[in-house]
């Protein structure tokens, strides 16, 4: 059985991550390819209750170093449970949000240093990291007011963070994105959503071509 595909999707809040995943799942699914969406903290039962202590807005004491364990102890469980399986398996994992977010949340917004943010979670991951990354760049200003207007979407902590922090996400994602170009695909998250799909869709069709 071929090997699957692992692709994670980032970007601040509001980039409109989930509904190009859920697009590009119900249209890689109706062809007959076998495809998981899934979600980062979470995806799994012990994920999920990881991510609620993560994401509740009354731990505002939260230290950043315990934050990013956290992602880290969430990331390795959702890996080993849900992520490994389905590649064994040869599906398209389409994962929102990995480990790039804990690089640029905690270790670049939270000042926690990217290199030792990717240390803690060389242990969680082991040499598992997605063959593409999707980075959806996007004003946080823009993905903010996207939010507020959004009313089924669950408001977190870190959306009740102040905007110079949400502009230290973007700062981050960016130098990542330069960092790892073979890996990371930046998509202007500001374009019309069939556009940002159709980009998307388009790279994953490129590899699933050349895909042994």
């Amino acid at each position: 059985m071929n090997q699957g595909l692992f692709i994670s999707v980032e970007g601040p809040e509001g980039a409109g991550k989930t509904t190009i995943i859920s697009l590009l799942a119900e249209k890689l699914g109706s062809e007959g390819i076998p495809v998981m969406a899934t979600r980062e903290p979470g995806g799994i039962d012990i994920a999920e209750q990881i991510r609620e202590v993560i994401l509740n807005r009354a731990n505002t004491a939260m230290d950043p170093r315990t934050e990013a364990l956290l992602y880290a102890a969430a990331r390795r469980q959702h890996l080993i449970e849900k992520v490994k399986p389905a590649l064994d398996e040869g599906k398209i994992i389409l994962c929102d949000r990995f480990i790039d977010s804990s690089l640029a949340y905690q270790g670049y917004a939270r000042g926690l240093g990217v290199d030792e943010v990717f240390t803690i979670n060389q242990f969680a991951i082991e040499e598992m990291m997605p063959q593409l990354t999707f980075y959806f760049d996007l004003e946080p200003g823009i993905g903010l007011e996207r939010i507020s207007r959004h009313n089924g979407r669950e408001v977190n902590r870190l959306d009740l963070e102040k905007i110079e922090f949400h502009q230290k996400v973007r700062e981050g994602y960016l130098l990542l994105a330069e960092r790892f170009p073979e890996r990371i695909m930046k998509i202007d998250a500001s374009r019309p959503i069939d556009e940002v799909f159709e980009k998307a869709e388009n790279r994953i069709r490129e590899l699933l071509v050349k895909k042994p």
